[in-house]
This record gives C-alpha cells, structure tokens and sequence, in this order.
C-alpha cells in the first residue's frame, strides 16, 4: 500500500531510514521554497533550514512506520510547483495588459 516504503527497503534496508531522511529533507525545503520562502537574514534562513532538519526526523520516523509522509510532502511539491508557474503566467500576462 505504501509503494515508496516498499521501493527503498527492497533496494537498501540497512540504509532506508536515511533515505527516507534525505528524500523528505528535499522535498521539505522544496515545499518550503515554493510556498513559504521569504527573503529573510541569513541568520534567520539558516534558523529555519536548521529547524526544518529536526523537524524532518519526526517525519522521517512515521515514514518508516509506512505512514505516507513522503507520498505527502510529494503531492504537496507537485500541487505548490503548478500554483506558483500558474501565478508567475498570471503576473506576466497581467504585467503585458
């Protein structure tokens, strides 16, 4: 039921919890850039990136408890990725009239 679950730990089990850590780790700071980046300090985006790395333990372990974070945060990337080219083709067309 849970196809990536399956996928890593067929091909790495000893390893598949850092997969898991460093595939959600780049879809959280994808998800993060395409709906929440501001553009803050250096010392506050590195507050929040540092932030965003504790946070994706707790998300690493319901992954490995076969809980669909990674299938989640993956619609999430998808869904924000096509809100933000459609608002960049609606700023543009607006920014042409």
């Amino acid at each position: 039921m849970n196809p990536i679950f399956d996928i890593v730990v067929e091909w790495n089990q000893e390893n598949a919890y850092w997969i898991f850590y460093f595939i959600n780790l780049i879809l959280a700071i994808a998800a993060y850039e395409l709906g929440f980046a501001k553009k803050l300090s250096p010392i506050k985006t590195i507050i929040i990136y540092i932030l965003l790395l504790l946070g994706n333990y707790i998300l690493t372990i319901f992954s490995v408890l076969k809980m669909p974070m990674t299938e989640s945060l993956i619609i999430i990337t998808i869904v924000l990725a096509i809100y933000r080219t459609r608002l960049h083709y609606q700023r543009k067309a607006k920014e042409e009239n």
